[in-house]
Order: C-alpha cells, then structure tokens, then sequence
C-alpha cells in the first residue's frame, strides 16, 4: 500500500493524484500540534485550515479514495509529522511513502527524515507554482540583489500574459503602478464583502479541549474566508465582478472602519491551493481583454500574483534557511503590547493591528506601511516582527510571510530583495488613508505632544543609519534633509 501525505495548505482537490481511485492509496490528513503551536496563530487561520483540510478529506472519501483523517482531540494523535506516519506504516503495512513538495523549509526537513524508516520515500510536484524552486536563484545567479522587475517581465512572456505577439507589453508599458496609488474616493460605494455560513462550533471545542492557544476572534457561524474550491471561486468571481473594476486606482488606500475596499480576499484560497494562480491571471486577464476593467486595473493585479508571488518565494528558496536569522540593523527592541490588543492612540495602527485581530487580515499597504514602517523605525525585533506575522494573517505561511516581513518590511537581509527600506513618516499615511483625521496626533507636527510618533520616529531611524543612507541612492537625499534639520535645530 502506498500512503500519500495531504497537508493543511495542499488543498488543491485538482492535484492529478486524486483523479484516480486506487485502493491500494492511503491519503493521511494530520491535524498536529507542532503546526498549531511553533508560533501563536489566529483562531481564524486554525479553523481554516482545519476546516478546508476535513472539507477535502471527507470530498474525497466521498469520491471512493481511502483516506485516515487525525483529528487534533484524537487518543491515537503523535502530535508531529513523522510521528504519526511512523505509526500509519506499521498500521497498514505501508511500502512506500509519497508526499507534494512541501512550500515551509521547515516541514521540507522535517520530511526529510522519513527516508530514515526504509520504505521508498517520493516527493511529488504540488502542481501549483509557476515556477520551480531554484528558478529565481539561477535567473540571478550571481548577482547581490534581486530585481522583481526584470523577473516579472520575464514572466509576463514566459505565460504570454499581457503581451503581444512580439513579447511585448500591451499598451505600450510594463507597469501601471503610477494609475494605482489614489487615496480612496468616498463616493466610490464599497461592495459588502462576500460571506459563508460555516458551523465552526464543533471544532472550536475541540481546539479549547486540546488547550491550542490562540489569537484573535471568530463569529463561530459566519466566515469571509472559504474552505473548499466551490466558495474559493465565488469569491474571485465576486472580486471579478464587483470589485476588480476599482482595485487597480484605489489599491494602495487605507480607509477608516473599511475592512477590505476593493481586495480581492482571494490569497488564503491561493496559498492553501484551492485556487490555481494561472487561472486567476487569465480570467482577470480575459476581463481586460473583453473591456470590463481597465489595463491598470489588471495589470495591477496580475503583478501581484505572477510577479511578486512567485518572486518572494523563489527568494526564500535561495536564501533559507539563513535569510531568517537576518538582522541587518541589528534591531532589538521588543514588540509594543498593543500588537496583541490593537489599543494604541495611533489610530492608523489601532485600525490597521485592530482589523488584523478582528479578522486575520490587513491588505498589503496596511501591513508594509503602517504595521511594517512602525516596527521598522522603531527597531523591533525582525523574529519578533515575524512571528506575529505569521501567526496574525489567516494567508500568512512562511515562504510567502518571510520574504515579504524580513525582506521588503524590515529590510533586516540589507537590500537583497528591496532596493530601499519601506519607512515613512506622517506624510505618506495622511496621503493614502484617512486614519490622520481621526487621531489625537498631528502629522504635520515633528516635536511636542500633539506631534505624530511616526514622524520623530522616522527621522530618527534616519539619523541613527545616516552613514549606511549616504551611499543608498534612493536614501541620500533623505540623509540630506536629515542633516539640514539638525543644522537648523542648532542654529536656532
């Protein structure tokens, strides 16, 4: 018998394994507590995957597939991986072991040691990506840094997406990102999001009988996340129909009270597989094509998930496992308590960590800009910063969460994936959100008690690398007004 290893985030009922029944395959689903408890997740990210992963076992058994499904209160659960398939081989004389290639190094090496039971051991394609874990690395092979640019054009030829029968862009540019920075206009009406009746009660008590910790909320009857394939695309056909037509303008808007804008909400279905990455692309591209959005609207979206996906893992690839011990600045300070409470008088970090709690979600500007630039400048821990990552985002899983916190928010790897650090003061966040206008703090003001913390807390983290920014191009000048407020603060 050959057992076949399913995990929380491979749950892609279109993988070619399962279009054949075989009772001579045995598909193992774990729920364990070494996945629940390396860092403190969301109660909604836990019931998820939790979810997803029975939905498919139980989809599956239907369809006359053997499959042993352990749940997290089982008296027989091993608590890890191998445990637990150690225990299955010797249950069901298993010979050979197959499992998809997992996306987490951790788990990678963990996997690893199967081969120490004897059997034939067989990692398989997840059939997902749309490219292979050593591309970027080879692409860049070489080089200091890396440039997600370069690699996205040459991914827009490589899939034909966008392009002309020359390879080259429609409508004459790579990028439209200059049409999707407008701060949101609030006579643009935000669709509700859409929403699913799910009855999480039952496993919501066995997790309080397990004693998982957790963070955050659910409502244990509703949920905007989907569990299955059928809801993970009405939901992007939601996002195609109803929103997709005003993301590329306002993607980049953070608005008070507004959980999603125009999102698509469509990246927790993407990273756990039940969505395939080339057919999001192509439908939204098929929408340009057909005149229902824009080419910025599109675009947009398309480099977020052809470009910038596919980039931020190929760079964990290349770069683990020592891209997570990375501390460029050397930052030290502790994560603030608010980041488990969202009570903090900056308002654009109490809606922006608050929303994060309530749901498990922020969308990219929220998480780089406000949550991200604050933990930057304030220098905090990159494996604090990290963690919470990982464990706040319902669609938060290491390959993707570290390049993106590590990398582009922390700047903790010095440049190999960010050209700049990603800090602002006041005046980026009071230009793309109205958070400003609900706060105590001014920020137009640089020192007093009304003065916004971002701003004191900008300069300074540009004062304190100021030698480092000299010899950064796109930071120089901001060296150069450093050094000019300082000679006018002395002179005065």
């Amino acid at each position: 018998m050959i057992l076949r290893l399913v995990l929380g985030d491979q749950l892609n009922e279109k993988h070619s394994w399962f279009q054949k029944v075989d009772s001579n395959v045995l598909y193992l689903f774990q729920e364990v507590r070494s996945e629940t408890d390396y860092v403190v997740h969301h109660i909604q990210k836990v019931v998820g995957i939790f979810l997803g992963m029975r939905h498919l076992a139980q989809h599956l058994k239907e369809k006359g597939h053997r499959v042993e499904y352990l749940k997290i209160t089982d008296s027989n659960q091993q608590s890890t991986f191998v445990s637990n398939i150690e225990k299955i081989v010797k249950e069901y004389s298993i010979h050979q072991i197959e499992y998809q290639e997992p996306d987490e190094f951790r788990v990678d090496e963990d996997l690893k040691s199967l081969k120490s039971l004897g059997l034939e051991v067989k990692m398989v394609s997840a059939e997902h990506f749309l490219t292979n874990r050593s591309d970027l690395k080879e692409m860049f092979v070489g080089k200091k840094t890396y440039l997600m640019e370069s690699f996205y054009r040459k991914m827009r030829v490589k899939w034909n997406v966008l392009v002309d029968e020359n390879g080259q862009p429609l409508e004459g540019k790579w990028n439209f990102d200059h049409d999707n920075r407008k701060k949101w206009d609030p006579k643009r009406a935000v669709p509700p999001p859409f929403e699913f009746a799910h009855d999480a009660r039952s496993l919501l008590e066995e997790l309080e009988l397990a004693k998982v910790k957790t963070m955050g909320q659910i409502n244990p009857s509703c949920s905007v996340w989907p569990i299955n394939r059928t809801e993970a695309l009405q939901v992007f056909h939601y996002f195609l129909e109803w929103l997709l037509p005003l993301f590329g303008d306002f993607q980049d808007s953070m608005v008070q009270n507004e959980r999603f804008l125009f999102h698509s909400r469509i990246s927790f279905a993407l990273n756990v597989k039940m969505l395939h990455p080339l057919e999001v692309i192509q439908a939204v591209e098929r929408a340009y094509q057909e005149g229902v959005v824009k080419i910025n609207q599109a675009e947009g979206f398309i480099r977020q998930i052809l470009g910038w996906r596919e980039f931020v893992r190929g760079i964990y690839w290349a770069e683990m496992p020592q891209y997570a011990k990375l501390n460029h600045f050397n930052h030290k300070n502790p994560l603030p308590d608010f980041f488990w409470t969202g009570k903090t008088d900056l308002n654009c970090l109490s809606q922006s960590i608050g929303q994060s709690l309530d749901h498990a979600y922020a969308h990219h500007i929220q998480r780089l800009m406000i949550i991200g630039n604050y933990a930057l400048i304030s220098g905090i821990d990159p494996d604090e910063v990290d963690r919470w990552y990982l464990g706040v985002y319902i669609d938060a899983f290491e390959w993707v969460e570290l390049p993106n916190t590590r990398g582009m928010s922390q700047f903790a790897d010095g440049g190999k994936l960010a050209t700049k650090p990603y800090a602002s003061s006041a005046n980026y966040i009071q230009k793309m959100s109205n958070y400003c206008q609900h706060c105590k703090y001014n920020p137009k003001e640089k020192l007093g008690p009304n003065a916004c913390p971002f701003n004191q807390k900008y300069w300074d983290f540009i004062g304190r690398n100021a030698d480092a920014f000299r010899k950064n191009p796109r930071m120089s000048m901001m060296v150069k007004l450093w050094e000019k407020q300082n000679q006018n603060n002395l002179s005065s």
